[in-house]
C-alpha cells in the first residue's frame, strides 16, 4: 500500500511497483471508476482492447446458439401468424365454393 498526494490540478502518481504489477506502460491508458464512498479503483485498459478481450466468454452459454433458437422462435410464431391470418382469409371462398359444387 502507498500513500501518494494529489497535485493541485488533482493529478497523483501511481508508483513504480503497481505500474509494474497491473501492467501499466508509459502513455498507457488507465480507467478510474468510483468504487463507493472515499474510493476509487485504477485498472490498465489493453493497447489493444479486441485481442485482449478474444475469448472471455470461452466455457459459458453459446451467444450465437441462444440467438438463432431466438429467432427460429420469431420465425416460427411469424409463420404460425401468417397462416392463421392465411386460413381465415380463405375461408369465406371454400364456403363458396362448396354451395356452388
Amino acid at each position: 500500500m502507498a500513500v501518494v498526494r494529489a497535485s493541485a490540478k488533482g493529478q497523483v502518481v501511481i508508483p513504480a511497483k503497481i505500474r509494474k504489477e497491473i501492467g501499466l506502460k508509459p502513455g498507457g491508458k488507465v480507467l478510474v471508476t468510483s468504487a463507493g464512498k472515499n474510493k476509487a479503483s485504477i485498472e490498465a485498459v489493453p493497447e489493444n482492447i479486441i485481442e485482449a478481450t478474444c475469448g472471455m466468454f470461452r466455457g459459458g452459454p453459446s451467444l450465437t446458439k441462444a440467438l438463432l433458437a431466438d429467432r427460429r422462435e420469431d420465425s416460427e410464431r411469424g409463420e404460425k401468424k401468417l397462416a392463421r391470418f392465411l386460413r381465415t382469409a380463405r375461408l369465406p371462398q371454400q364456403r363458396k365454393r362448396v354451395r356452388k359444387g
